[in-house]
């Protein structure tokens, strides 16, 4: 049987987002057996830190990057990523990647290969200047491109007047199921960063005063912004040491999600919120603000979770208050939350991908 061809180009398998769900989708991929998989890693620090198959094929720049010759080493990196896809001659290339997307495409400008690209953050945050420049002269040349939900999918097809466009959520992790019992917990789990809004967390949950109810912050400090100290601050100010934690940054949060009774997520913007998916994996009702954008694909509003306005911590703080006061309504969303996910388990959306870029 001749195997065909796909190669994955990203710029490092470092611990994050995108390098989990390419890692995921490469070994998946990696079981069938009518494909040969290639990984390239093209970025400063081509590392990988998430499993892969042994079978998988990975290549790497010998040289290391300076950054005092910035330039100098990026062409060298863009010559590395042209020559190394030629000489693989895959059938279909896929790039993770918004800042690095139009740096494949301009590599792989004029070889044979068909290359199909995904961007991973929300659909809002356009790029500015020369990325954005790019984006718009590079992308309508992409033989397709994979948008995390359909809201992107619409803005994509105004912005690159591109027809080949097709929707991908993530593949959800199921968090392994623990013999720990549900506790009167609210969960959230982020880096801090401001635009998680985990002040505006900690401030509402205290609103709410829910005797018995306690609040947990899984996540570390993150884009030099030092907000660990300042929630900590907060928390201290609000005289409520007793009854929120701040847990810091977790490798393993299964126990999180099956001691807490709910999730909340106060994202202002997002691409596709795994932590949403988990939660709902884990048979958490989930109250998230309807941000742009993500949330909407895996919550239906009242049914197996809340959607809250951007911005209305009043509307989150009674949704909230709601599912405290009721066993039964968080037992029923929980359930319903569990099956709407099952979705986006890694075979079904790994599946879309092979049918995407190699043809059912």
């Amino acid at each position: 049987m001749v195997r065909r061809k796909l190669c994955l180009v990203i710029p490092s398998l470092q611990a994050g987002g995108m390098e989990r769900v390419m890692s995921e989708l490469a070994t998946y991929l990696y079981g069938h057996d009518d494909l040969e998989i290639h990984l390239v890693l093209y970025g400063k620090r081509p590392e990988i830190f998430y499993q892969i198959p042994d079978g998988i094929r990975v290549h790497k720049p010998l040289s290391g990057f300076n950054n005092r010759y910035r330039f100098y080493y990026s062409v060298s990196r863009l010559v590395f990523l042209r020559k190394a896809v030629a000489r693989i001659n895959p059938d279909s290339v896929l790039s993770f990647g918004e800042y690095w997307n139009s740096f494949v495409l301009l590599a792989l400008f004029g070889l044979s290969c068909p290359v199909y690209i995904s961007d991973r953050c929300s659909p809002a945050s356009e790029p500015h200047g020369i990325h954005k420049i790019l984006r718009r002269w590079l992308y309508p040349g992409a033989k397709g491109v994979i948008a995390q939900t359909a809201l992107a999918r619409k803005m994509y097809k105004e912005q690159f007047r591109h027809e080949n466009i097709s929707v991908i959520g993530n593949p959800i992790r199921f968090p392994e199921q623990t013999s720990v019992s549900r506790q009167k917990r609210v969960l959230t789990i982020g880096r801090l960063i401001r635009s998680k809004n985990h002040d505006e967390i900690i401030r509402m949950f205290c609103r709410i005063d829910k005797p018995g109810w306690n609040l947990v912050i899984v996540g570390g400090d993150a884009l030099k912004q030092g907000n660990e100290e300042i929630l900590r601050g907060i928390v201290k100010s609000l005289d409520a040491e007793s009854k929120v934690e701040l847990a810091g940054y977790r490798k393993n949060t299964d126990n999180y999600y099956y001691e807490s009774s709910l999730f909340v997520l106060a994202s202002e913007s997002e691409g596709f919120p795994n932590v949403i998916g988990e939660a709902m994996a884990a048979g958490l009702p989930v109250v998230a603000f309807d941000c742009i954008a993500g949330p909407s694909e895996m919550i239906t509003d009242g049914v197996n979770g809340f959607l809250v306005p951007v911005g209305d911590y009043d509307q989150m703080a009674s949704r909230i208050e709601l599912l405290m006061d009721d066993d039964d309504l968080r037992s029923t969303m929980g359930s319903r939350a569990r099956e709407a996910i099952e979705r986006f388990r890694l075979d079904v959306i790994g599946n879309e991908y092979y049918n995407f870029l190699l043809g059912a």
